[in-house]
């Protein structure tokens, strides 16, 4: 959620444990999760990216595993210099595995709470440097629909 000026809310909740990170602007967060949770269902098991919690990096690593997605997130220090650092070096911030269709179905949700909440328009106001990613959204969309066969309600 949008939570002002260059600034978004990110929660996440797996039924027995919550995360929250204050995210800054400088990076396309939104699109950069879409994207992520829809490289899940390519080839490549591994997904990353990162959020700028200036200066912290927050790099978000998703691994799927069969049906289900182990999701980790690590903290470095400062986002200018931990780029190409190894995985590892971060500290583990909080990690969970939950079934892919759960974690697309609750990403495709949280953007479209946020599109209906803010519009296009008010979403690149408040974020400042990109647009709302549309074009994320609706790839990840019939990926999660015909391919998880999604019994919860769109």
């Amino acid at each position: 959620m949008l939570s002002g000026s260059g600034w978004a809310t990110c929660r996440i909740w797996d039924g027995s444990t919550k995360h929250r990170e204050n995210v800054g602007y400088c990076t396309n967060a939104l699109a950069d999760l879409l994207k992520g949770v829809t490289g899940l269902y390519g080839p490549d098991g591994v997904q990353r990216f990162s959020f700028d919690l200036e200066p912290v990096e927050a790099r978000w690593i998703l691994r799927r595993r069969s049906s289900d997605v182990n999701i980790t997130d690590r903290h470095f220090p400062d986002m200018l210099t931990s780029f190409d650092a190894p995985d590892g070096e971060g500290t583990l911030v909080w990690t969970s595995t939950r079934p892919r269709t759960c974690l697309a179905h609750a990403v495709l949700m949280a953007a479209e709470k946020v599109r209906r909440t803010h519009g296009e328009d008010g979403y690149l106001q408040k974020w400042q440097l990109y647009a709302f990613p549309t074009t994320e959204l609706e790839t990840l969309r019939p990926l999660h629909l015909t391919t998880d066969n999604c019994p919860l309600q769109h």
